[in-house]
């Protein structure tokens, strides 16, 4: 996110129901021979509730245990005049312990049937909870389907420290979008970013109106005064990374390196939008060059003129920008950094959110390496501007444990940046865009941790960096200008 002010992975296989065919005969089946003296018997499973949330330190409350999702498919229908949803959410997952129940987060909207692997299952709602209980425990290891059917007015969700994230209605459709959540207010999800999975979208709308959402476009199809939207994402997505955008929009496709190219501009928006996100993937042909390859099948950018969306998000494949931050000329910085979010935050994502830095410093520092390829500032000026000018709060607040009220602020971009280029004078170039690329590459389409980050940066550059990060992740002083070590 960028401010204004500035599996199916199915694991043993799925459980399959049916008759045993006896071959040869239609006598029973002979009985199970007894025990060996001495052996013993199997034991018993013991089923018991999964977690109703994985236990981040930021927000609790997040996501949900006992279970890793391998892919979802999301039909909705939105009809804006009712402002209503009816959808159908089909979860492929794995129990990763034995299940009685099961949690999904979804908020606001009302469950009219819950089945696991096509059995009828109870279900019940604690507050943004769903609750599952199937027919039969599910077995770790073993993967499931579990079908969801609902309806309702979606509603945002409101965070006390950072503000407003979901599903908005606009005056020509809707906007599903925010951070730290907002996936849970338009589908049934495990709604935390350590348990990506795949997406295939189908999003019908009234006919005229155009839906957008992740991934490579599956085309559309259009029936009785509706027309259908078809969107997949095949690299796994944390879940605050998907969105549907619905309205009236210019549309742009094209093909690049073989990979489709598909942005939309929403009729409203004026100044240089359509010239900026024009440069999309000329900035993220340039983002290759020191990060590595690119990470996604697709590329894009929507923006938006709703007054509730005052920043950009790094939605997997495609961002979503406000249209603000194109009304005083071309802004390719803005680009540059939500491009670079693909690698660092979407590609490689959070474990838990008290590693924000590893989202937002890496694109920060994007944005003065972009400056330095296309306007001559080098990120060396970039970097003595900040460290000379930032405010007091920005050295009190340690980026790498911020605290979930300062998950946004100052210090998570600016000296979260800083952190990369001090480790950068650090080690020198050649080392320190190694680092970069490796850690792209080891950790694509998965989770990651501080801690893993500065493991890998000590394995590459051969030397121990403790004191280096302890300084500018963790310090509540403003440390000594970088010198190379």
């Amino acid at each position: 996110m960028r401010v204004t002010w500035r599996r199916v992975r199915v694991g043993a296989g799925l459980l399959v129901t049916g008759a045993l065919a006896l071959s040869g005969c239609d006598s029973a089946a002979p009985k199970a021979a007894a025990p060996s003296p001495g052996a013993s018997p199997t034991p018993s499973r013991t089923f018991t509730a999964g977690a109703a949330g994985v236990g981040d330190s930021y927000f609790p409350s997040y996501g949900n245990g006992g279970y890793d999702v391998a892919r979802y498919t999301v039909k909705v229908r939105y009809d804006p005049e009712q402002d209503t949803v009816t959808g159908t959410t089909t979860v492929q997952a794995t129990a990763t312990a034995d299940l009685s129940t099961f949690n999904l987060d979804l908020a606001g909207l009302t469950v009219r049937t819950v089945t696991v692997d096509g059995n009828p299952a109870t279900h019940t709602r604690e507050k943004n909870e769903l609750v599952i209980k199937p027919a039969v425990g599910l077995i770790a290891g073993n993967g499931f389907v579990a079908e969801i059917v609902y309806e309702g007015v979606p509603k945002p969700l409101k965070n006390e420290a950072l503000g407003e994230g979901g599903f908005l209605h606009t005056p020509d459709g809707a906007i599903a979008l925010g951070q730290p959540e907002s996936a849970s207010t338009w589908f049934p999800v495990n709604d935390h970013p350590s348990d990506k999975a795949a997406y295939d979208f189908e999003i019908t709308v009234p006919d005229g109106l155009t839906a957008v959402s992740n991934g490579v476009p599956g085309g559309k199809a259009s029936k009785g005064g509706w027309t259908t939207w078809k969107w997949s994402e095949k690299s796994p997505m944390a879940s605050y990374l998907s969105t549907v955008v619905i309205g009236r929009f210019r549309v742009t496709t094209a093909t690049h390196r073989g990979r489709p190219v598909y942005s939309a501009v929403a009729i409203a928006a004026s100044g240089s939008a359509d010239s900026s996100i024009a440069e999309t993937v000329k900035v993220a042909d340039y983002l290759e060059t020191v990060f590595g390859p690119y990470p996604f099948d697709s590329y894009g950018g929507v923006v938006v003129t709703d007054n509730r969306i005052s920043y950009a998000l790094e939605t997997q494949s495609r961002p979503v920008y406000s249209a603000g931050f194109f009304r005083q000329g071309v802004n390719t910085g803005v680009v540059a950094h939500e491009l670079a979010h693909q690698w660092f935050g979407d590609s490689v994502a959070l474990t838990r959110w008290e590693d924000i830095w590893l989202n937002e410093g890496f694109a920060t520092y994007a944005e003065w390496l972009w400056d330095e390829h296309a306007l001559g500032s080098t990120a060396k000026q970039t970097f003595d501007t900040r460290y000379g000018r930032a405010s007091a709060q920005v050295w009190k607040t340690p980026p790498g444990k911020p605290g979930a009220k300062e998950l946004f602020s100052e210090s998570v971009y600016q000296r979260g940046a800083m952190t990369l280029h001090a480790l950068r004078v650090a080690v020198g170039d050649k080392a320190f865009f190694e680092i970069v690329k490796t850690w792209a590459a080891e950790k694509r389409n998965s989770n990651a941790t501080t801690a893993e980050f500065v493991a890998l940066a000590e394995r590459v550059c051969g030397k121990q960096l403790d004191a280096l990060f302890d300084a500018w992740l963790y310090g509540t002083r403003k440390p000594a200008p970088p010198k190379r070590l």
